[in-house]
């Protein structure tokens, strides 16, 4: 089980990425595409063509974590690109939505109850 404070940020990068990049190169996908800081200690989504592939890289203060999971059957329900349409790469996400993202849990169809969230500035 995965668990995050609730200071960490989750950004998915809507386009499509090619999967054999290694740290830096992802790294550069975030300044160059999501125009964030990699360094930041944020978790940053990649996902392939076909989406049953992901990498997850994030800062750890001494360097560069990375994540990679592939599906053995199935594809990952990642949120449409509706945000990449306004020119921007990426869309942040909660850290609830990546773990049911993980499980197959499709979160644009989940049901939420209402809760009161903070405004991240």
């Amino acid at each position: 089980m995965l668990t995050f404070p609730p200071t960490v940020r989750v950004f998915l990068c809507t386009r499509h990425t090619d999967l054999r990049q290694g740290f830096d190169r992802l790294a550069a996908l975030v300044v160059g595409h999501l125009e964030l800081d990699p360094l930041c200690g944020h978790l940053f989504v990649f996902k392939n063509k076909r989406a049953d592939r992901l990498k997850i890289l994030y800062w750890d203060c001494s360097g560069y974590c990375l994540w990679y999971k592939r599906l053995e059957a199935g594809t990952f329900a990642f949120p449409e690109s509706g945000v990449a349409e306004h020119g921007q790469a990426g869309r942040e996400i909660r850290s609830a939505d990546l773990l049911m993202l993980l499980e197959g849990i499709d979160p644009a169809r989940a049901q939420r109850r209402t809760r009161y969230h903070r405004p991240v500035s």
